[in-house]
């Protein structure tokens, strides 16, 4: 069993935090607007889950989720998230971010900035691509299914993305191996891997993907 802890427990946040919870994990919920704003949440999703502070949150995870606006970033409590494996799921929007002219430019990537903020973490980009409704509905938790989905992952450590891979095969799906933080911009907003894949926001239950449509998709983004 593993401690989740999420900074953000907005519409991803919180399904992986109710996938984790049914594959028998600990989830620890923060937000922006301190823990009292969660205790439904919480109280929801049972006893293996707790509200805390994101400080709290970053300290009790074994593995910590970020799932945050971009522009949030400043904010994230980085001592207590030194030597842990942070999951990123944020994607840049300059239309709710504000222009960030290193992503502007794209001399970075959004999971490099993020690792500039908690330079002692171990960042692996993880979920951003998938519609939360998908993420939802396309877990398949029995080890073999012949309908299981496949995620793709990026970062730098290979101890930290294995962890995130033992996570995530844990939860109902499979990974792909998208390559280091700087190819992170492959399964960025708008790419061939972002959403399309798995189907159409207006079929909530949405599609089944594959390795190679995964891998295909990633090949083919441009920038």
């Amino acid at each position: 069993m593993t401690t989740v802890g999420f900074i953000g427990s907005g519409h991803i946040g919180s399904t992986i935090a109710r996938l984790a919870i049914e594959a028998g994990h600990q989830v620890v919920l923060s937000n922006s607007r301190g823990p009292e704003t969660l205790a439904d949440t919480a109280a929801e999703l049972g006893p293996r889950a707790s509200a805390a502070t994101s400080v709290e949150a970053a300290a009790a995870g074994d593995i910590v989720v970020v799932t945050v606006p971009v522009k949030a970033f400043p904010n994230l409590p980085a001592v207590p998230l030194a030597g842990k494996t942070v999951i990123d799921t944020c994607n840049y929007g300059p239309e709710r971010d504000g222009h960030i002219p290193e992503l502007d430019s794209e001399s970075l990537t959004s999971s490099e900035l993020l690792l500039g903020y908690i330079p002692d973490a171990m960042v692996v980009k993880a979920f951003n691509n998938i519609f939360f409704k998908h993420l939802l509905s396309l877990a398949r938790p029995a080890a073999g299914a012949a309908d299981r989905s496949y995620l793709p992952i990026a970062g730098d450590s290979a101890p930290a993305k294995a962890a995130v891979t033992e996570f995530i095969e844990s939860i109902g799906y499979s990974v792909v191996d998208a390559g280091p933080l700087a190819d992170s911009w492959r399964q960025a907003t708008g790419t061939p891997v972002w959403g399309t894949p798995y189907g159409p926001f207006s079929n909530e239950k949405g599609q089944p993907v594959g390795e190679d449509a995964i891998r295909a998709a990633l090949a083919t983004a441009t920038r």
